[in-house]
């Protein structure tokens, strides 16, 4: 883990902690960054979204799997 400051409006980050239910700063800014990097990974997912050709059945995704035999 590495150190580093930052300057926060206190209202912000009183605000952000009540809001992620967080018992520090530092747990309040560590659940928002987290939140803000899933929210980013998800909206790419989202927009890949009826641009991949699957030839597969989903029957075949389920059950063709025959890597263990």
């Amino acid at each position: 883990m590495s150190r580093t400051t930052v300057i926060l409006p206190q209202d912000l980050l009183t605000e952000l902690m009540v809001l992620v239910g967080a018992r520090s700063k530092t747990e309040a800014v560590i659940i928002a960054v987290n939140g803000e990097i899933r929210q980013r990974k998800l909206a790419r997912i989202k927009a890949m979204a009826g641009k991949m050709e699957f030839t597969a059945t989903a029957d075949e995704l389920r059950h063709g799997d025959n890597r263990f035999g």
